[in-house]
């Protein structure tokens, strides 16, 4: 078999259905609505979880916890991570992102302390930790927040 003979599985593609198109399309009139009821007007229908007076599920389930829609979550780094870059490179969020360390840049780029750098690198994030900062300068960089 080649790729000009593929051909779509027998009822796995279905022709596209026009409804109220005139009564010789078969879905004519009432265009499969019926007659008169809540569901047969425009905009007819009732409200997503509805569940015609009955306590919904969503009010039935209990609720626990909170959760602050102003937290600011922050993409973490270590220092130790840090020493695959070439010494007096500028670290950004951007080249971390590049080489594989960070998967997501979240809220921002803060970095943490664990490890120990032995480069002299100038590192830019949103946020530094006093160890990851101490880390960095006593190796001779320098930790600039953006």
């Amino acid at each position: 078999m080649t790729l000009h003979e593929l051909q779509a599985t027998e009822g796995s593609r279905t022709k596209h259905y026009r409804k109220g198109r005139g009564i010789g399309s078969g879905n004519g009139k009432t265009a499969g609505s019926g007659h008169k009821g809540q569901n047969s007007r425009s905009g007819g229908g009732v409200a997503l979880g509805f569940e015609g007076g009955q306590m919904p599920l969503w009010r039935r389930l209990p609720k626990r916890g909170f959760k602050n829609v102003n937290r600011v979550h922050y993409a973490a780094v270590n220092v130790g991570d840090l020493n695959r870059f070439d010494e007096g490179t500028v670290v950004t969020p951007a080249l971390l992102k590049e080489v594989g360390l960070l998967t997501k840049e979240y809220d921002g780029l803060k970095v943490l302390g664990d490890g120990k750098l032995e480069k002299k690198l100038t590192v830019q994030a949103n946020k530094f930790s006093k160890k990851a900062e101490e880390a960095i300068t006593s190796a001779g960089g320098k930790a600039e927040v953006i």
